[in-house]
């Protein structure tokens, strides 16, 4: 093994930083194009896209001398800079966001705009600063998407903020370098002497954010699945479990803040003549009618779950009123959506059932009263809201704390009887 005698500088070959950088931005990019292939999701195609047209620019630029007839003056920085943009807007597609079509494209369309002016093509320094705000621009739009969806992740995140706002940061400093130099020799000799530094850089950005896009991709995937497992495939509601661990977590919150919580149970009327009449796709367009008409009208802090065929239950911060409110507000709401529903006359109705506790709610009292009250309003002649008339007995705040949802869960599955209005 040979090496480096001492005092002697280590150079860097720019072509073989070039090669070299090339050809790892494409392998990164069909390797993200390979991830894409599995887990299908969307922005992992536009980031390993814009790789490869990052490297297919890097590859023209240097061979660009040798093609006759020649390209037009700065096609390849043009590809280059719509890489860029792709990147962004495969950020801004992680997070569900819509592509920005004319922005993506606008770095490479000035580009190409001011590449047409003699004068511009002329002027090195020039050509250096533009370059560098284009480059620097998409990169630091690529951290504020990142940035935008920080949330609670944000101390894993950081590294994902981190290294975009660093490679656009690099990519300023020759602007002031490039004002300030000698014209001509000054500029040359800052291409020449800082190019290898910035392929070496860019080199270990390009495989850095494949990294982070990847980490991130598998957050993505692991938290799809999570929710998956927590909600119903039907109507995109929670599922028992996912209600029971949700419930527990907002349970815990008011105990807390020392405020009351309540319970509505909903059970769709004569529910199973719907599907005798009408089929059971007209009865699964009910179930998701109802479903969606639930979460619009119930306010983001009310948790909601499908129980199971066409009983729906909610938990919410407040008192008895306040869920008396929220339940004739979805009953008010469904019965006027739902006079026709697949082209077929349904005129389907809900009735509800609610309860309420002070402080400690336990969650199996808690159903097992809504229940009792939604027998009652189908007993009353369906299509209302039935409420408690006196408040569940509380659990201690320890007990409550104690309490987990699965526990939850078995507590109702053996405290709660049967309603007899089931299903009708």
């Amino acid at each position: 093994m040979l090496l480096p005698v001492p005092n002697t500088p280590i150079n860097l070959d720019v072509t073989t930083m070039i090669i070299v950088g090339t050809c790892v931005t494409a392998f990164l990019g069909l390797f993200l194009l390979s991830a894409w292939a599995q887990e299908r999701i969307r922005a992992l195609a536009w980031w390993g896209t814009a790789y490869l047209v990052g490297g297919f620019s890097v590859a023209v630029w240097s061979i660009e001398n040798l093609i006759s007839p020649p390209l037009p003056f700065g096609i390849a920085n043009a590809l280059l800079f719509l890489a860029c943009g792709m990147i962004w807007s495969a950020a801004r597609i992680f997070h569900g966001r819509p592509v920005l079509w004319g922005a993506m494209a606008a770095g490479a369309a000035v580009w190409v705009a001011a590449c047409i002016l003699e004068d511009f093509a002329r002027s090195i320094p020039a050509r250096i600063i533009l370059s560098s705000l284009i480059v620097a621009g998409y990169t630091f739009l690529t951290a504020a998407e990142l940035w935008r969806e920080r949330r609670k992740s944000v101390l894993r995140r950081w590294p994902a903020i981190f290294v975009p706002i660093l490679h656009g940061t690099v990519f300023l400093v020759p602007i002031p370098l490039a004002i300030l130099l000698p014209a001509e020799r000054g500029i040359v000799s800052l291409a020449s002497g800082w190019i290898a530094v910035f392929a070496l850089e860019t080199m270990l950005y390009v495989v850095g954010a494949a990294f982070i896009v990847l980490v991130l991709a598998n957050e993505r995937s692991l938290r799809m699945q999570k929710n998956a497992a927590l909600t119903d495939e039907l109507t995109g509601s929670l599922n028992r479990r996912g209600f029971f661990a949700a419930a527990q977590q907002l349970l815990s919150q008011q105990v807390k803040n020392r405020q009351p919580v309540s319970v509505l149970m909903f059970d769709l009327d004569q529910f199973k003549s719907i599907n005798d009449r009408f089929g059971h796709q007209t009865g699964d367009e009910t179930l998701k009618l109802f479903a969606a008409i639930a979460r619009s009208t119930l306010r983001s802090s009310d948790i909601l779950a499908r129980f199971g065929g066409e009983e729906f239950v909610a938990i919410l911060p407040g008192s008895l009123a306040d869920a008396t409110v929220a339940a004739q507000r979805v009953r008010l709401t469904f019965q006027g959506a739902a006079g026709t529903i697949a082209g077929s006359p349904v005129a389907a109705t809900v009735s509800v059932g609610a309860a309420s506790a002070e402080l400690g709610a336990d969650i199996a009292g808690l159903l097992t009263a809504a229940d009792q009250a939604l027998y009652r309003a189908k007993a009353n002649g369906r299509n209302r809201v039935e409420g408690v008339e006196q408040k569940v007995p509380a659990l201690t705040g320890r007990e409550a704390s104690a309490l987990t949802g699965e526990d939850a869960a078995v507590m109702w599955h053996v405290n709660a009887q049967p309603s007899p209005a089931g299903g009708g």
